[in-house]
Order: structure tokens, then sequence, then C-alpha cells
């Protein structure tokens, strides 16, 4: 993770400027302040969810291959700020041509159920609210019409549609979710004692029964059960050690 902190919390047209000037003159100062500057980014607090919220950038973009197209770093004036939106916002366009909006949401709690619902209860907003000024995902569309951070010209041409209202193609839109829990899981050998790797995957899969059933109760709560959601469930050691890992790997001393 902490490799590919610039391609998290860095617009691509910035690092693509960087790595223009570094090539005009040989350098790699250009790219080297971004990477400070990225790390800055982050908070120091030691409940944050940043880790989760970078993790599901990762997972997003390299396995449901859906680009990250508005990111609340970089939109971040004071690292120990929350920025009241979603976690960030990934796209794709279907064969159809219709722009598909990701509205992603992260928790990494110690409880998986508590994980799971407030999750959910973050995201559903965004994707069922009916369109008006003050709904939850407006204030991300604004942010999207002057701030999206585009390099697929698929992308880049469904999105300009979806702003042109005087188009019948701005109708060609769908509200998704991206959503990533973490949580505690018992299966994970304590301290310094050793587990057989089959033995935890089979440990998990048992335990991804439960799992399944509290999102599907909970996306029936939410009224989520008809929307299309990308959930990525990380079973983990410790919900508090992935924070305190994340933010040491950052550099970041834990306030």
């Amino acid at each position: 993770m902490r490799n590919a902190v610039v391609d998290y919390a860095i617009p691509r047209s910035k690092l693509a400027d960087a790595k223009a000037r570094d090539n005009k003159f040989n350098s790699t100062e250009a790219v080297a302040e971004l990477v400070e500057r990225a790390k800055r980014s982050f908070t120091d607090l030691g409940n944050t969810g940043e880790g989760g919220e970078m993790l599901l950038f990762l997972l997003a973009e390299r396995f449901l291959k859906l680009p990250q197209i508005l990111c609340k770093m970089d939109l971040k004036t004071d690292t120990r700020m929350h920025y009241h939106g979603a976690d960030g916002v990934y796209a794709g366009v279907t064969q159809k041509g219709i722009l598909k909006l990701y509205w992603g949401e992260s928790k990494i709690y110690g409880d998986a159920s508590a994980a799971i619902r407030a999750c959910l209860n973050s995201l559903a907003p965004f994707l069922i609210e009916p369109e008006h000024d003050e709904a939850e995902r407006e204030r991300d569309l604004i942010l999207l019409s002057d701030k999206a951070d585009l390099s697929n010209p698929e992308i880049t041409d469904a999105l300009k549609r979806y702003f042109d209202k005087s188009s019948v193609m701005s109708k060609r839109v769908q509200y998704c979710g991206a959503a990533l829990v973490g949580f505690d899981a018992p299966f994970y050998p304590k301290d310094e004692v050793k587990a057989v790797a089959e033995e935890i995957v089979k440990a998990s899969r048992t335990a991804l029964t439960g799992w399944r059933n509290s999102i599907g109760e909970r996306l029936k709560m939410e009224k989520l059960d008809q929307m299309e959601i990308e959930m990525f469930c990380v079973p983990l050691p410790s919900a508090e050690g992935f924070r305190a890992a994340f933010l040491k790997a950052m550099g970041i001393q834990e306030q």
C-alpha cells in the first residue's frame, strides 16, 4: 500500500505533469515531491479510516478495473479535517454507453456486523436518495463536474454527456456502490503462534456464510437490495493493528 500512495492521493493529471517535468530535466525531483505531499495528506489520528479507504481504492482499481475519478485526499485543506462525502468515486461505462458511478465507502471495525451496518448505512444516501439539491451525492457530483480526475477517454466522454443537461444522454447514468468492510477475525493465530494457511482459508470460508447473511439482511434494511454494490470483506487479525500498521507504513507518528 505504501508504494501506491501517490496513485491514491494525487490526481493523475498532477502526476503526469510531474513525470513530464522530470523527463525534461532528467530528474526525479517533481515525482519525489508528490510522494512527500501524498504522505502528508494522511491524518495522524489513531482512529483513522484512511487505511480502509486506500485499500478499497487498490481493490477497486486493480480487481474491478474501476478507475477512481474523485479522491477526497486531494480535497482536504487540513490533514485532520473530515471530508463530508463519499470515501471516493469510481466510474465505468457499459457496452450500451451508460455511465456507472460507484460511490465508495469503507469501514474498519473490530466487529463484523458493526462494520457492515455502518458501511451500508453510510453508503445508502448516495444511492437511493431522490434527485434534489440537498441530496448526499450532490456535493460529490458538483466536485466531479469540476475536479474529475480522468485518463480514460470512454469515461471522459460519458461524463461530458452526463453533465450536459441539454442532452438526453445525461439521463443514462446508474448509481452503484463500492464498499469495503474490515474486521477482527478469530481464526488468525494469536501472538507468535503459527497456523497452517489452509486451515485459515477453510475457517474463513466457513465464516463467509455468516458475513454474507449479515450483508444480505442489512441490504434489505437499507433498501439497497436492488442496487449494484461491489462489496469486499477483509477479515483481519486486528482492526486496531491494521490502523497502527498503516500509519507506521506511511511514516506517520500516531497521535
